[in-house]
């Protein structure tokens, strides 16, 4: 790609001939390979190294004016020749003398390495910043006998920088394209076009009426005028090379003088507004700041480290964001490329990266004109404080806001934001100079405080003002919807707002710690970026592990359909152990994330413990001691949108910690309902922690705690919210009953319901309907039997017998019991207790060797079951008029849903007021490993869903949604 090409048309301007204007910033010229590289671009503007071109229309050439600021690097130039002036000042001659001596070897060792084959040129140079110097000191005297640190003094001293470091560079391109001449002659015939570059320095050129506005005001025509002159002058030195010959300007940046012939500056940033007023001067085609960034940032990427480059922003836009501190340009800078016809585009470009397109900007940028880029960028300014002046006597009472304003401007306070309220009870507005504000306001206010028509005036510090800016909010509805949904899904109290009637900006004001979570917030909110969730994993049980893995293959499909980082960073594999997985390197703008790369559990060598493995050099992760007790550290970090932690465990341990979680703001996500059915102090701790006011607590999501992936609680709450009436909730719960009672009481023609799905699903279905055993499916089976395969399918709790024992279900009938405001009066030991079971099993029995008399016993009860046309099911039930919650072996009929719902499966009966002849039925496979990882990351792509606005429906779940379905996989492994 040419580098021409990164701009517009060209247009010819000054002489006739096209004009482009580059400012080179003191990084950009901070030692010698920085100054090469300048080099290396300005010739890269005018295809030098093409340019191969006979004698003709020199028309076609593009005419450069390059402005230069002082060498920067550590220590810049500049600041040392302002700290001379103020040691000069002190007398603190020795410290004037090291200052010095650090600004010339500086530049000795800068022009040893450029010239290093030309001695005579780098001994004149040298001689020109001796002189410089020897000029300073002479200066510095006069500081050091008054003891008086002028202004003027000061801008005369610390513009010598430019002066010498746009010598160096004039040197170096003219050196550079004479050598490149020789090269050319030598190699053919024929004339070439030579390009010439001459120094200028600024001060015969720029000048500033400082009695017309603060900063002073450029005097176009005088500038104008004694730019003709000196251009003339350089085309007479030409003579008759003038026709084979492009002029080149090499401009001092930041030094000027006034109407009176007297050396000033330009101020903050005055580099760039030199290259602006060249720019004007010119009718220059484009306006280049090369910096150290690649052009303008949607956000700081120190605090945001997914800020992106915008490839343009309108002047309106780059202004807001340059006053809330954004590192985009001055305001002042564009006035220039403004005011001219027809206006100039400014470039933000990177000197160490400069294939790089940069930012233009132009009277409008495009691409905020999109729907889902109406915001071009996000800024902030800190240190503020909100003063906010209240009382019932400012109600309609005129000349109040003129008085409180008055005496702020005529004290110098700097006002940055206004908010007031419709009713006039009270005016806030933010400052960084609160307490004198508030001072002056109780002088001014004085009486109508001592008469309480003033009732307080108060400072509420630091806080932050976080900015969105954009031409293409204007008329775009929904705007500050989604930004005050981002910031309130962050947990992030608003202070104040403002918007002004332009609707370029929408500023709020926040605390000054919520800052970074702000700005984080809001960048990702409008898809400028991604949203980052930080996520711990409690449980390395067959869930955990699915979990985790599923995040890590999903983690890509999430950033681009979701805009959500989910980042694990801890997995706490027992929750009643010690070790705890972290990662190593825990930064701010970190993206690691653990994998099962990461993670093996009960190693060969090691049984029980946890070991890290790593799937390159880089070491990710590393255990430490803490276990539930260091979730909270390892995971919170304040400047962090999102917290959450998924217990994937099955142990009361975790449970007795959700509260203490959601307190601290860490949303929780559980597939473990015993934190739901515990003692009944921990339920009400968990429902009072869920109730805890204000925006900082955490969301408790269960959905998984009752039925797996089955939507059973969405759906409870659905009806609910929708003005329907719970009657009564029955139903198979749990995988293991249901999978035992199906084999030992199979309904009849089953295979007739597998060869249906077979055919009409067109190949969905696979139709393996075989058991780890090899047996049909429908082939009924002993008790044991049933129960080994079970364990062999991994769908019993480690211990089986609480499975059987009913303890299960009756934890998932007290989480149901919670979403109806049953659990106060209900214990889940007294559930059980009066529960029915086939038999009874204690903890002593093996279960791959259960007693023949157990099997007899339930063959008994399947056989009078059968008798009736009926087979055995246990059903959990709630029944809300009656106030019961019972589990029951009932005998159903062959033909009822409970009959005929597949082994593995859950089948799940509303009884509602809308529903109560014909009940609302959820059937399907609850306990899938998959399928439950899948729904709780739902859970969490649910919390975040109106900041992380989804871009496609492409995010799939992984892997068998049942654990039926995976019997083949599971017997073949």
């Amino acid at each position: 790609m040419s580098p021409s090409s990164f701009y517009d048309d060209l247009h010819p301007g000054f002489g006739g001939k096209c004009w482009q204007v580059h400012k080179f910033g003191g990084t950009s010229v901070a030692d010698a390979k920085c100054f090469i590289q300048v080099a290396e671009i300005i010739e890269d503007q005018i295809d030098i190294d093409t340019d191969v071109v006979h004698y003709g229309d020199l028309n076609s050439q593009t005419n450069l004016a390059v402005v230069l600021s002082a060498m920067g690097g550590k220590p810049k130039v500049t600041d040392l020749l302002l700290g001379a002036v103020h040691f000069a000042s002190l007398r603190e001659h020795d410290k004037v003398d090291a200052q010095l001596n650090i600004v010339r070897e500086k530049h000795r060792e800068c022009l040893e390495v450029l010239f290093h084959q030309d001695y005579e040129e780098q001994e004149r140079l040298i001689q020109v910043i001796e002189g410089g110097l020897h000029d300073i000191r002479d200066i510095l005297k006069t500081v050091s006998l008054m003891k008086w640190q002028a202004e003027r003094i000061s801008e005369v001293v610390s513009g010598y920088g430019e002066l010498w470091s746009t010598q160096i560079l004039t040197s170096l391109l003219q050196r550079r394209s004479n050598q490149r001449m020789v090269d050319k002659c030598a190699s053919s015939t024929g004339g070439y076009i030579h390009h010439k570059f001459v120094y200028i320095d600024a001060r015969r050129v720029i000048t500033i009426d400082e009695d017309a506005i603060q900063d002073g005001a450029v005097v176009w025509d005088t500038s104008s005028e004694k730019f003709v002159e000196i251009f003339q002058e350089e085309e007479q030195k030409l003579g008759s090379a003038c026709d084979t010959t492009v002029l080149h300007f090499i401009i001092t940046g930041y030094v000027a003088i006034n109407t009176e012939g007297v050396a000033v500056t330009l101020k903050r940033d005055g580099s760039d507004y030199s290259a602006a007023i060249m720019g004007k001067l010119l009718q220059a085609n484009s306006i280049s700041i090369w910096t150290d960034v690649d052009g303008v940032l949607s956000a700081d990427p120190r605090r945001v480290p997914l800020a992106n480059v915008l490839p343009e922003v309108s002047y309106d836009e780059a202004m807001e964001l340059a006053y809330f501190g954004a590192k985009v340009i001055h305001p002042k800078t564009m006035q220039p490329a403004i005011s001219c016809d027809p206006q100039i585009p400014i470039y933000i470009r990177n000197t160490f990266n400069r294939r790089s397109p940069g930012t233009r900007i132009f009277t409008s940028a495009t691409s905020t004109k999109q729907n889902d880029k109406v915001v071009c960028g996000f800024s902030s300014v800190e240190g503020m404080a909100l003063v906010n002046v209240e009382g019932t006597g400012m109600i309609g009472i005129h000349g109040v806001d003129k008085r409180i304003f008055g005496v702020l401007e005529y004290h110098d306070v700097n006002v940055a934001l206004i908010s007031q309220a419709i009713s006039e009870h009270s005016v806030t507005f933010a400052t960084d100079q609160a307490e004198l504000a508030k001072k002056v306001i109780e002088e001014e206010f004085r009486r109508e405080l001592a008469l309480s028509h003033i009732s307080s005036i108060d400072i509420c510090a630091p806080v932050s003002i976080i900015a969105a800016v954009g031409d293409g909010m204007v008329n775009a509805s929904g705007v500050a919807g989604r930004f005050f949904s981002s910031l309130g899904g962050a947990k992030i109290n608003v202070l104040a707002i403002a918007q002004g009637s332009s609707e370029r900006n929408i500023s709020a004001v926040v605390h000054g710690r919520d800052s970074t979570r702000a700005l984080r917030a809001v960048h990702a909110g409008f898809n400028l970026s991604n949203i980052t969730a930080r996520v711990g994993i409690i449980g390395m049980s067959e869930v955990g592990i699915s979990l985790l893995e599923l995040l890590e293959s999903e983690r890509d499909a999430l950033k681009s359909n979701f805009d959500l980082d989910v980042q694990v960073v801890f997995v706490c594999p027992k929750s009643d152990k010690e070790d705890i997985l972290s990662l190593k390197n825990d930064s701010e703008s970190g993206t690691q994330s653990i994998t099962m790369g990461a993670v093996l559990r009960e190693t060969a060598n090691n049984p029980g413990q946890m070991k890290t493995t790593f799937a390159d050099e880089d070491q990710v992760a590393v255990v430490s001691k803490g276990g539930l007790r260091k979730c909270y550290d390892t995971l919170f970090r304040e400047e962090c949108t999102f917290h959450c932690i998924f217990d994937c465990s099955s142990d009361e341990a975790a449970g007795h910690y959700h509260a203490d979680w959601l307190r601290a703001g860490i949303d929780v996500i559980t597939a473990n309902n015993r934190g739901l059915s515990g003692p009944k102090s921990q339920r009400e701790d968990i429902k009072q922690a869920e109730k805890v006011n204000g925006n900082e607590k955490g969301m408790y999501m269960r959905e998984t705690v009752v039925a797996g992936a089955l939507p059973i609680i969405t759906t409870l709450r659905s009806l609910l919210h929708s003005g329907d009436k719970i009657r009564r909730i029955d139903g198979i719960f749990t995988v293991v009953k249901s999978y035992v009672m199906f084999r030992i009481s199979p309904p009849p023609n089953v295979s007739s319901c597998s060869q249906f799905d077979v055919t009409s699903s067109n190949g969905v279905f696979d139709g393996d309907m075989k058991t780890p055993s090899g047996d049909f499916v429908g082939d009924p089976c002993s008790f044991s039997q049933a129960v080994r395969e079970a364990v062999q399918l991994g769908l019993t709790e480690d211990d089986p017998t609480l499975d059987l024992n009913n303890n299960y279900a009756a934890r998932v009938l007290m989480a149901l019991a919670r979403e109806l405001g049953m659990d106060e009066d209900n214990e889940t030991e007294q559930i059980q207790m009066n529960s029915d079971t086939l038999v009874g099993i204690d903890q002593s029995l093996d279960f791959q060797n259960l007693p023949p008399q157990i099997d007899l016993a339930v063959q008994k009860r399947v056989d009078a079951a059968q008798a009736k046309g009926c087979v055995l099911r246990s059903i959990a039930s709630i029944d809300v008029k009656t106030k019961s919650i019972q589990i029951r072996i009932l005998e159903v009929p062959n033909q009822h849903a409970f009959a005929v719902s597949p082994p593995g499966c859950s089948c799940v009966r509303f009884f509602t007021r809308r529903h109560e002849r014909y009940p609302l039925i959820i059937q399907g496979p609850s306990a899938g490993a998959d399928s439950t990882a899948s729904a709780l990351l739902a859970e969490l792509l649910q919390r975040t869903r109106g900041i992380s606005t989804p871009r496609s429906l492409s995010l799939v779940r992984r892997g068998s949604s049942g654990v039926f379905l995976d019997i083949k996989h599971s017997a073949s492994a």
